[in-house]
């Protein structure tokens, strides 16, 4: 019984989420494509998030450089396994390219897990009303964005990724 209510719920709030995306006029600008999430091509949503150390970030602060906005979470194996792939790349990019890691789960310890694995690049932690990954209308674990110098996603890759697709994707 419990189940089933629980289910009930679940289903309501996932129509809901559906219904406000499909009447926000921002959303019909941004589509999503047959991956999920937006669509290669259109402007990258703009956010203002928090730093592991407090400090506030946003995105159209970096117009002019290319970013690597990845969506991760700390239960997510394929993201631990991408972590050191992102720490070489970020070690190796030019001053032109900018990382930024969005973790959706803040009310883990994110903090235990970065210095676990070793990052050292921005990592933004997704916990205003408004998520970020909600419109980024992330569906799976990890999703990365290339955003081109004019804000514009220039390509995304959902899933484990390598140094070689981060340096494939950024060109």
């Amino acid at each position: 019984m419990i189940k089933k209510v629980i289910g009930a719920a679940v289903l309501i709030i996932l129509l809901t989420v559906a219904i406000v995306q499909a009447m926000s006029p921002e959303e019909k600008e941004v589509s999503s494509d047959n991956l999920g999430g937006l669509r290669v091509g259109v402007k990258a949503p703009d956010f203002e998030l928090k730093t592991l150390e407090g400090e506030t970030v946003q995105l159209s602060d970096y117009r002019g450089k290319t970013v690597m906005l990845n969506f991760w979470a700390t239960w997510c194996t394929p993201c631990q396994r991408e972590m050191p792939e992102m720490e070489k790349f970020y070690q190796n990019m030019d001053s032109d390219t900018v990382v930024l890691a969005v973790n959706i789960d803040p009310e883990n310890d994110v903090n235990a897990f970065a210095a676990r694995v070793g990052a050292t690049f921005p990592i933004l932690l997704d916990s205003k009303p408004e998520k970020v990954n909600d419109r980024y209308q992330i569906l799976a674990m990890p999703t990365t964005y290339f955003i081109d110098e004019k804000g514009k996603i220039k390509n995304k890759f959902v899933g484990e990724m390598n140094l070689s697709i981060m340096e494939n994707n950024m060109k």
